[in-house]
């Protein structure tokens, strides 16, 4: 069984680069099926979910060629098959992703219901009804859905019922070569979701609005490939930007947009954490003690249910009590039992985590419960007295590229290790 291990309590400053989006790049890698021909993506994360989208592509009929570990080029022209195999759908929740492009492309998909990390049950339900008001008929049949537009789709007025960033990317894409106008009402507003935009119109396609509650897109009869860059990936960056607050030294992280991050950086200068701001970089550390801070998770801008874990670390160790408050899924406090095995005091009630500072955490043994509460239980182990091992870390390869080896150049005491199964 493969772990990461980490002696806390070593400096831990310096500067790292983060990738592209994770969120993105999924996203941009489906759409590539509405163009045939051979698109390239760069600043592609090098991480499992990536390797797992590769697979479903290559599945129903792609080529990818790995020109370097962050560049690839998707031809999309033999794509031939409408349908996506459990086996890889599974293991990714961004799997239903496809459905809009297969749609486009075929007026047909088949696609596996998704998997991925167990933080919550994400129905799909608004993704279909939304494609249904286009004109897509569904049916849902051994664990398959099985979707069709007989009479080709039609542009329509769909308002969601949550902002939903899977369901406004596929109805997004769907839409592309819909006859007539879509306007996508309550749409999300996340920055990866301009970035497919930005793509899509690089492409051919015309959607206005992207980053506001609503979205136009006027069809298109068809798309051509392009050459694009993902957008950094501001998670990956708040998580090290809570390195430099958890730890106290300067840890500058480069290679996304601050903007990205408003809240998680309004609410952190909230709670004593000191953060400097450039184009496309940002600089976090801390001289004085963590204030408790409320937090609430909400679609962008609000803050972000994928910096919840990092941030319930912070405040374990704040002088005084607060509140956290998720609101986007409803089984993302699993970090908090583990983090309580490390002496936090963490209680959960509801959709609401009652966090009481404490002064310091022990290193033990912990698992991953997810990808970023089990990067939050790494950030854990840096300022944990003694050793901290944790096992699934699978979880948190999903999302995070070189993730030991960038903490490592940081100063961390970290590394992976092999250990039997029964030591855990």
């Amino acid at each position: 069984m493969e772990v990461i291990q980490i002696e806390g309590g070593h400096r831990v400053a310096g500067e790292v680069s983060v990738e592209g989006a994770k969120n993105s790049a999924l996203k941009l890698m489906a759409a590539t099926i509405m163009a045939p021909g051979t698109t390239t993506l760069t600043n592609v994360p090098n991480i499992s979910d990536v390797h797992v989208m590769g697979k479903v592509l290559k599945n129903i009929g792609a080529r990818i060629d790995v020109v370097n570990e962050h560049e690839l080029r998707i031809d999309t022209a033999g794509v031939d098959s409408w349908e996506t195999p459990y086996h890889l759908v599974a293991q990714m929740r961004a799997s239903t992703a496809v459905l809009g492009p297969l749609l486009s492309r075929f007026g047909r998909a088949i696609v596996a219901m998704p998997g991925g990390c167990n933080i919550g049950a994400r129905s799909i339900d608004m993704h279909i009804l939304g494609l249904e008001a286009l004109g897509v008929e569904f049916e849902v049949r051994h664990g398959n859905i099985h979707a069709s537009a007989p009479h080709g789709l039609t542009g329509a007025t769909v308002t969601l019922n949550f902002a939903s960033v899977g369901a406004t990317e596929n109805l997004m894409m769907a839409s592309v070569f819909a006859r007539g106008v879509t306007t996508i009402d309550n749409a999300a507003r996340e920055p990866e979701i301009v970035d497919l935009a930005n793509m899509l119109n690089e492409m051919g396609a015309k959607v206005s609005g992207a980053g506001s509650p609503v979205i136009e897109i006027e069809g298109v009869s068809e798309l051509r490939p392009v050459e694009h860059r993902v957008v950094g990936d501001r998670i990956e960056a708040g998580t090290f930007l809570a390195v430099g607050a958890l730890t106290g030294e300067p840890v500058t992280v480069r290679g996304f947009a601050p903007l990205h991050l408003g809240l998680v950086l309004k609410k952190y200068e909230q709670m004593g954490i000191s953060i400097e701001r450039g184009t496309d970089w940002c600089r976090a550390w801390r001289d004085r003690p963590l204030v408790p801070t409320d937090i609430q998770t909400l679609p962008f801008p609000g803050f972000p249910t994928d910096m919840q874990a990092q941030t319930m670390v912070l405040l374990a160790l704040a002088k005084g009590s607060c509140v956290i408050t998720e609101n986007i899924f409803e089984n993302r406090f699993m970090l908090a039992s583990e983090l309580t095995r490390m002496g936090a005091d963490i209680s959960i009630e509801g959709h609401h985590a009652i966090v009481h500072g404490v002064d310091g955490l022990s290193g033990t043994q912990v698992k991953s419960p997810d990808l970023r509460g089990g990067a939050a239980l790494v950030l854990a182990g840096l300022v944990s007295d003694g050793i901290t091992t944790f096992s699934d870390i699978h979880h948190i390869d999903r999302g995070y590229e070189g993730f030991v080896e960038k903490l490592a150049s940081l100063g961390a005491r970290i590394r992976r290790a092999e250990i039997p199964d029964d030591q855990d």
